[in-house]
Formats: structure tokens, sequence, C-alpha cells
């Protein structure tokens, strides 16, 4: 176990989320953007410097990582979880909100007329009953996602999701702590503490604990 990051509101953690189930199921809701388990790989990048190759995301080739870690939350307390419409959903999912990802996202391989610009977000486990006042589609002030300007690219994850986005969902659950056991660029702790929320991420690849970090520690907030 080790603790990379940790202020008055968040602790970051470095590992596997499943060998560190203990630090982050103490939260109240989650709140996360797991491996989506489509095997997604860039390749090289076309014209760049000095390419390299873009191997993904680790624990992306299957559900497993994210399954495991959805069983040991359980269905006892809410969460939030991403997903895309190209893997198998969650289990005992509940309702399905709708990301709207910038206009010109989800280009790459597509070849009918429609982009594919939106991700679904699943509600998983119990959620206090209330009268519903928002709208179950997000969208971002974002107006790109990768190219030099987009918030992907800005935030240095090629999943990641913008702070507006995460913000506006966060501040939809009940006020207590939030989890993110594949905390991935960060989005889900620097909002949380955005909105005075105290937080708990573990990240598995060291290179992003290292962003999260940056991120948290330049008081980083959304310029889009």
């Amino acid at each position: 176990m080790t603790i990379y990051y940790q202020d008055d509101y968040v602790t970051l953690y470095h590992g596997d989320c499943l060998e560190l189930a203990d630090k982050w199921t103490t939260a109240d809701v989650l709140v996360t953007d797991p491996p989506y388990g489509i095997g997604w790989d860039r390749g090289y990048m076309k014209n760049a410097k000095n390419p390299t190759p873009n191997k993904g995301i680790l624990g992306d080739r299957n559900t497993s990582a994210r399954d495991s870690a959805l069983t040991i939350w359980g269905t006892e307390k809410p969460g939030l979880v991403f997903g895309s419409i190209d893997a198998p959903f969650p289990e005992n999912w509940k309702r399905m909100l709708v990301f709207a990802k910038p206009l010109h996202s989800g280009l790459v391989g597509v070849r009918i007329p429609w982009f594919r610009n939106w991700e679904p977000i699943f509600t998983i486990g119990k959620w206090p009953y209330q009268s519903p006042t928002r709208s179950a589609v997000i969208h971002t002030r974002w107006k790109a996602a990768a190219g030099f300007s987009g918030y992907a690219t800005v935030s240095g994850h090629p999943h990641a999701k913008p702070l507006d986005v995460m913000e506006e969902l966060i501040s939809a659950t009940p006020p207590d702590v939030v989890a993110d056991p594949f905390a991935g660029s960060g989005s889900t702790l620097v909002a949380a503490r955005n909105l005075g929320r105290k937080a708990i991420g573990v990240e598995l690849e060291e290179k992003y604990c290292e962003i999260i970090a940056n991120r948290l520690s330049q008081q980083a907030f959304d310029f889009a």
C-alpha cells in the first residue's frame, strides 16, 4: 500500500484497487470511470516528432477489473459508473444517464452519418428517495475532447472526463465521501475537492498518479 498524495480533502493510493479495497470502500458514494473492456489501443501517433506506441489502459481487455470492483462495492451504497456501448453493461445497473461529448468526438472508425459522441453512465446501488430535478443528459462546456486544447489532451489521459461533467454528477450524489477506485486522470477527485467533498482514489499506473498529484497540488479548475 502506498499513499501517493494526500491533502485535507483527497487521499490517493497507488496500487491495485482490488488489493486496496479496505481503503476506498469506506466511502459513501462511488463515482468512477473504469476500464471499459473494449481493448482501446490507439497505436502510434502519426506525425509525432518522437512517436511512441500508446498501449491503451491497463485492464481494458475485458470488464473483469470493473466487475470485481463493483462486486466489492456491493449494492447497498449508491454509485455512478461510466461505460461503453461496445462492452457489457455492469450487472444490477438501475438507470442510464448520458454524457454528451463535444460534437466531433467519436469520429475514428465511424463510417455512418452519426458521430459516436456520447457515453453511458450507469447508476448502481441504493439512492435516497427523491423527486427528479436534473436532466439525465450531462453536457460539457468544452468544445473538444482531443486535439491541442481538448480536455483529454490537457489532462494527459486518453479517457479523461471534463471537470464540469464530474462536478455536475457529484453534486447530485448524497453529500458524503466519494470513492474512485479507477482514478485515471483524477477528474473525480479534483471535482469532489472543488465541491468541498472528501474523496478517496486508487490508481494502478504511477504515471497517472503523478498527473493526479500535479492537478491536485496546482488547485486545478475547469477552464473550458
